[in-house]
């Protein structure tokens, strides 16, 4: 069984925030209120990628 973990973000809202969990070499995604709904699924790398550049957004004018 997969333990899914929550963004330290969310506080006390227990529903409005993803969830995140590690299988072999990808990162699973879900939407808190929908745990039975689509999942996401990331290459580990990628997913590390998207995380670096939320913290550190590139300067391109957007």
């Amino acid at each position: 069984m997969l333990k899914w973990h929550k963004s330290s973000y969310s506080g006390g809202d227990a529903d409005g925030c993803v969830e995140v969990t590690v299988e072999g070499a990808h990162v699973l995604v879900r939407d808190s209120k929908r745990r039975t709904g689509p999942v996401l699924v990331f290459r580990r790398a990628a997913w590390c990628g998207l995380l670096a550049e939320l913290e550190n957004p590139a300067v391109d004018g957007f």
